[in-house]
């Protein structure tokens, strides 16, 4: 999947919210390490470098798009251009932070203890993930795919929700923390623009579908999820957009 900065960071301000929650809830012990996994742009592990300026920060990533933007936006970080589902560090770290990246891996029953090994005894891991999966910004994309020419080419990537309710992650973590935070927050964000929820996701989900298509054919399955989801999401009177988000989040102290 290729990644587009721009397009991403379109929505950079709405984006931006959910990651500063997630980094204002690890409590401030002084951590000297950081990883951050899916650093992406940049935007958020700049930030992480700022509240803890004295730390050696790294940013993993796996789009050499996004590592580039990201070296440019955080110049004083380290960055690590490596795929997340073979991120296996040479040492532990005091936080390990993820914003937005972890659902992209496949096996979470595994990936998350897997990563919780990477932090040190007493040291904190906190993600983010979307949970807006079974929202129709997402479910028109699967519809899409399977009512088009296109079908033979996508449908494979219609799949269940990647991200699994809060008590199967605190299943995994509690047995390996002293304490383990999980909640979620459904965000209404409020859009610009024609068709905005169609950019949102253009800049996520929708990619992985129309990296596989080419030329009219691409046009048209952009097109056509565009109708659908333009209906779902209607503007209001003011010409704006509301489009709820849910994001699930975990801050979890590892026993030590």
């Amino acid at each position: 999947m290729v990644w587009d900065p721009q397009q991403y960071l379109k929505f950079s301000g709405h984006r931006l919210r959910p990651a500063v929650d997630l980094l204002m809830r690890i409590p401030d012990f002084g951590p000297r390490t950081i990883a951050d996994l899916g650093a992406g742009a940049g935007n958020v592990t700049k930030l992480i470098k700022e509240r803890w300026p004295d730390a050696a920060v790294t940013g993993v990533e796996g789009s050499a798009e996004m590592v580039a933007a990201g070296r440019k936006a955080a110049p004083d970080v380290q960055w690590s251009h490596e795929d997340l589902g073979h991120w296996r560090p040479a040492q532990q770290y005091d936080v390990v932070y993820s914003n937005a990246a972890l659902h992209w891996l496949p096996n979470h029953a595994a990936l998350f203890p897997s990563v919780m090994e990477t932090v040190m005894p007493g040291g904190v891991l906190a993600v983010q993930m979307p949970r807006n999966f079974l929202a129709p910004s997402h479910v028109l994309i699967g519809e899409t795919a399977l009512n088009g020419p296109w079908r033979s080419k996508v449908e494979h990537l219609v799949t269940p929700p990647p991200v699994e309710g809060p008590a199967f992650y605190h299943d995994l973590l509690a047995p390996l923390s002293q304490n383990v935070d999980i909640w979620e927050t459904e965000y209404l964000q409020v859009l610009e623009g024609e068709n905005p929820v169609k950019e949102w996701t253009k800049g996520t989900w929708l990619t992985r579908y129309l990296d596989i298509l080419q030329g009219e054919e691409k046009a048209a399955f952009e097109a056509a999820y565009g109708m659908r989801v333009a209906k779902a999401y209607p503007k209001n009177e003011a010409g704006q957009t509301l489009f709820p988000f849910r994001r699930l989040f975990m801050v979890a102290q590892r026993k030590g």
